[in-house]
């Protein structure tokens, strides 16, 4: 028989529960809120059937664009051939789960937020961009001596006989 090509194929180990994790659906799943903009990972959950995604959006990050009663519509890029198209899908929330990758982003706002009020404070002005770490500084190296290596020339009749 030939491999199928189902909606499902190939999703034996991609959808299944993680270790320890089989059973019943933490409460904290249903009733967490989304916010339109806010990004999210769509991670299919293979207990629950209704309103999952494709196996291709399994591992995808996208952003809300719309909210629902039990679903929300995330945003998602998908390279189609040599163009990145913008797909719009409806995911249940259960396969839906708040994306940490505008975590540090954030949390460099707040630090520059900070620095900038302290600045302001002192009376000075700062610049909180990013700066590149740039080239190690140099340094002398003391304490070693210069030491001549000279070959020793090769001799072909020595070498048949089976060296020195």
């Amino acid at each position: 028989m030939p491999a199928g090509h189902g909606l499902r194929s190939r999703t034996r180990d991609l959808f299944a529960r993680g270790f320890r994790k089989k059973g019943y659906i933490p409460l904290t799943t249903y009733l967490r809120t989304y916010k339109v903009g806010e990004h999210v990972d769509v991670k299919v959950n293979g207990a629950v059937h209704k309103g999952m995604p494709h196996k291709f959006y399994h591992g995808r990050t996208g952003r809300v664009w719309n909210v629902t009663k039990r679903a929300i519509g995330v945003e998602i890029n998908k390279q189609v051939g040599n163009r990145i198209i913008k797909k719009r899908i409806h995911v249940r929330v259960e396969h839906v789960q708040p994306s940490r990758c505008a975590e540090e982003f954030r949390l460099r706002i707040a630090k520059n937020d900070q620095l900038k009020a302290e600045a302001k404070a002192r009376g000075e002005v700062i610049s909180t961009k990013r700066q590149p770490l740039g080239p190690k500084p140099g340094f002398m190296v003391e304490g070693t001596t210069i030491e001549t290596v000279t070959p020793i020339p090769y001799d072909v009749v020595n070498d048949l006989k089976g060296g020195y």
